[in-house]
């Protein structure tokens, strides 16, 4: 008689528990419904803020691109000409970062009906001749700075190269800076945020690497 009576607590708190988990379960199973369910009207929502866009965000989106392949296009040379390995690895983080930022930029231009180059450009690396602020570096633009650094070589390769690309940097800052003042899409606004931040910090780096060369 005694051995039931003992049993029976045991069998209750193992119950209890079996019944917990079952409504945990069961609550876990709808926490992903309902998130799902509920991040349903969200998206749309923020779909929609993502179409929201004025010319500055266009300008912003189309322009940065072709910056920004400029200065991929420059860091390739470097890792493949740098003559040290900080040139070299900077060159290989500039490209690595900045390409994920294009296709995000041509995404948003599709997504808002625009044309991903701008009006008359000719897209792709053909972009020497735009006047637009913080596309020339050293007065020079993207095919005549290519030019001089591929006759470069060692550490005069590495001395210009951070020399054009602090001043390509500067140029992608001050279009980010004009994209925060007249700006209106919260993507886009929150990269030209990100430019700024990633770009002077890298800027700050080339300096240093300047001094030590």
């Amino acid at each position: 008689m005694n051995r039931p009576k003992t049993l029976l607590p045991a069998a209750i708190a193992t119950l209890a528990l079996v019944l917990a988990g079952c409504g945990e379960s069961a609550e876990d199973s709808g926490t992903p419904s309902g998130t799902a369910g509920g991040g349903g009207a969200p998206a749309t929502t923020q779909t929609a803020t993502d179409e929201a866009h004025n010319d500055a965000d266009t300008t912003f989106a189309q322009m940065m691109i072709v910056h920004h392949e400029g200065a991929i296009e420059m860091a390739d040379l470097a890792v493949q000409q740098a003559g040290s390995e900080e040139v070299r690895a900077l060159g290989e983080d500039i490209s690595a970062a900045q390409g994920p930022e294009i296709e995000k930029m041509k995404s948003w231009l599709s997504a808002w009906g625009e044309e991903s180059t701008p009006a008359g450009g000719t897209g792709g690396m053909d972009h020497g001749d735009m006047d637009m602020g913080g596309m020339e570096m050293d007065g020079m633009n993207q095919q005549e700075a290519m030019a001089e650094l591929q006759t470069l070589s060692g550490t005069d390769f590495d001395r210009r190269f951070l020399e054009l690309m602090i001043a390509h940097h500067r140029g992608a800052v001050e279009m980010a800076q004009a994209e925060l003042e007249d700006g209106r899409n919260p993507q886009a606004l929150e990269l030209a945020e990100k430019i700024i931040a990633d770009q002077e910090a890298e800027i700050a780096t080339m300096e240093q690497l300047l001094q030590n060369l």
